[in-house]
């Protein structure tokens, strides 16, 4: 496997939601079949080139799905999985929910994008439940996701609130699944876990060396 140079970029960033929204639409391939998890990743819908081809399914039943909509536009019927309203692009379908999880969980989604608690270097996601007793659980489709689609990306910010790291040597929250993330898409870079470590990509706003002192995984550059 050729090693990719690491681009730092400590000169700008960290990304905001939408400049990372669009970092990650250009990664996903023309013609692909893909689900946006509910929250951050919807936002990729809005930075999708029109003639790319690209496929946006929602588990609550729809294929062909397009940006959020906007004034005039909003139909409370039709709506993504998060109950943002949407708008629909020509030759959109509708479905049973029970067929929307046979093609998340039947492999037929080529890409998908989630948000995380955690993730760990060898690409373990936690993303449904912190653990804390008063805490209420969201799995959603995540799991039918993280075991159905063919490649799993990540959109978090690298540190919670207080400063924790979310990609960590081992997630300490209830695993939505294990070994499935292919690529973690954060506000300070791009990672991809893997089992020597955690390979870094892209950094913004900050050096690989900057990240070493404020992560504990292995970094790989």
């Amino acid at each position: 496997m050729t090693t990719i140079p690491t681009a730092e970029r400590a000169e700008r960033g960290p990304l905001s939601t939408d400049e990372l929204a669009a970092r990650i639409a250009r990664d996903i391939p023309p013609g692909s079949y893909v689900n946006l998890g509910i929250g951050q990743p919807t936002r990729i819908a809005e930075h999708l080139a029109a003639d790319a081809g690209i496929v946006l399914h929602t588990e609550n039943g729809m294929l062909g799905m397009g940006p959020a909509a906007q004034g005039d536009a909003v139909d409370p019927d039709l709506t993504n999985a998060g109950k943002v309203p949407v708008t629909e692009l020509p030759g959109a379908a509708y479905f049973h929910h029970a067929d929307s999880f046979a093609m998340m969980r039947g492999g037929h989604l080529d890409v998908c994008v989630l948000g995380a608690f955690q993730v760990s270097q060898h690409g373990d996601l936690a993303n449904w439940h912190t653990g804390d007793p008063d805490a209420v659980p969201a799995v959603g489709g995540a799991m039918d996701l993280a075991v159905g689609a063919r490649r799993v990306l990540v959109m978090m910010k690298l540190f919670a609130r207080d400063g924790a790291p979310k990609l960590v040597p081992a997630c300490t929250y209830p695993l939505t699944g294990a070994g499935c993330v292919s690529l973690v898409y954060t506000d300070h870079g791009v990672f991809e876990p893997g089992p020597d470590g955690v390979r870094v990509r892209e950094t913004y706003g900050i050096t690989v060396a900057e990240l070493r002192e404020r992560v504990s995984v292995d970094l790989l550059d």
